[in-house]
């Protein structure tokens, strides 16, 4: 009996290594290598005959159609993968526990199955349950076929036999090959299983969604390779225990990865949400100190987000900086050009930033609306409800000019603000001022005085 030869293979990247290692040489992350089982290498003699080779085709000759996606029947959904599915693409859709994946998906594939064949292979739950999921949310599925099946080969038997155009994948972590010794979810199953479906996609031209876990850090779990096979990647956010989820890619080969979509979880699944601006700012007290209005770009979708800030006298010697939807390096440097710059003495003061709705902010444009709430809060002195407020600081005070400024004043206007303070430079390119009062700030001190 031959001795059994185990490996170790990185959870992040990959990267594999015959003995176990602390830190991976690879992506330098540490404690994520793994033991697995090695597969014994078997030699190759495949020979392929130029008659099987496929002929390589002139890219001149190639017809690519603008209007080859398919609509999923859902605008949020259409507008994150930039238009709809592109047909033999793999799009992989992560989340945490009980967000609305496999609703949403579920609701895709009712959609769709009206005018193309949709198979569900489910590795989690009976078809019995998903029936009744579909029954809950009224959807009616005539042509949607479901099995409950986790095996690689029996899957791609049926892909083989029954040629359906999409298929979905519920989930990527409970999926194993039978030529692989080593578990469901692991990381050559895993990697093993992708690359399978995205060769029978390919080959077939059938559109593929993979859901996939998450881990306690919200990425996706698995090796980070998986991300990079599939063609698109989504992420679902929010919090399960409200009705809104938000949507966002993070990869798209085929559209933008800054396009979010917002949805609302009721009776009836996972509804799009055409107003998110409303959304965001609805239950907002007006003319309360820590409250301000900044006019955000996600993709190319305008919005208005509220920021909160919360600045209070702290009680340990270390005064607390914590933030909700930004970056909380961000905010400490925000904070400390105020206390440089303006004079702010924030340096005994605790100090929580919170973006209302559960959005997570990574465009520079809401640092004045951060400065503007961090400072309406010390000061105790409120932000008029009337007035929205964006551009990006830097280091030496200064406010920076960014980009769409006429996409975010239309957005202002038709929800019925009044007054804008924005980038100096940006307003000297606007088109036009919408009916608002434009306020051009080149520093955060101009800003500070415009406001109090």
């Amino acid at each position: 009996m031959s001795k059994i030869r185990t490996k170790y293979i990185c959870s992040e990247c990959g990267y594999e290594s015959s003995g176990w290692l602390g830190e991976c040489p690879s992506c330098l992350k540490w404690n994520t290598l793994l033991e697995e089982v090695a597969e014994p290498e078997q030699a190759s003699d495949i020979k392929h005959s130029l008659k099987d080779l496929p002929p390589a085709i002139p890219l001149s000759d190639i017809d690519a159609a603008e209007g080859f996606r398919i609509g999923t029947g859902s605008a949020e959904l259409d507008r994150v993968l930039g238009g709809g599915i592109v047909p033999a693409s793999m799009v992989l859709v992560g989340g945490d526990p009980g967000i609305g994946k496999s609703t949403l998906i579920l609701q895709v594939c009712s959609k769709i199955a009206s005018q193309k064949r949709v198979l569900y292979v489910s590795g989690e739950e009976s078809i019995q349950q998903i029936k009744l999921r579909a029954d809950r949310i009224g959807l009616a599925c005539h042509h949607l076929y479901m099995i409950s099946e986790t095996s690689l080969e029996r899957i791609e038997a049926v892909l083989e036999r029954d040629k359906p155009e999409l298929v979905v994948i519920d989930s990527i972590q409970t999926m194993y090959s039978e030529k692989m010794n080593s578990a469901p979810g692991s990381v050559s199953q895993v990697r093993e299983v992708t690359g399978s479906l995205l060769r029978i996609a390919k080959k077939l031209g059938i559109m593929v969604f993979i859901v996939g876990h998450v881990t306690k850090e919200g990425a996706i779990a698995g090796p980070r390779v998986l991300e990079h096979m599939v063609d698109t990647v989504l992420y679902f956010e929010g919090d399960r225990r409200q009705d809104y989820r938000i949507l966002r890619s993070v990869k798209n080969r085929f559209g933008s990865t800054n396009e979010i979509g917002l949805f609302e979880m009721g009776e009836k699944g996972l509804m799009d949400v055409q107003n998110p601006s409303s959304i965001m700012l609805e239950g907002r007290f007006e003319d309360q100190p820590g409250s301000v209005v900044v006019g955000l770009l996600e993709g190319t979708r305008s919005m208005l987000v509220e920021i909160q800030a919360l600045v209070c006298p702290t009680s340990f010697g270390m005064p607390r900086r914590m933030a909700t939807g930004l970056d909380h390096n961000r905010l400490a440097m925000l904070m400390a050009v105020l206390e440089k710059k303006v004079g702010m003495q924030l340096h005994s003061f605790d100090a929580y930033l919170n973006v209302a709705g559960g959005l997570k902010i990574e465009e520079p444009a809401a640092d004045l609306g951060v400065v503007a709430a961090i400072a309406s809060s010390f000061k105790s002195r409120p932000v008029s409800h009337d007035t929205v407020l964006f551009g990006e600081v830097g280091l030496t005070g200064e406010v920076r000019a960014v980009g769409q400024s006429d996409k975010r004043l239309s957005e202002c206007a038709r929800l019925g603000f009044k007054r804008c303070i924005m980038p100096a430079g940006s307003a000297r390119s606007l088109r036009d001022n919408h009916g608002l009062q434009i306020r051009p700030v080149n520093t955060i001190e101009e800003m500070l005085q415009v406001l109090f």
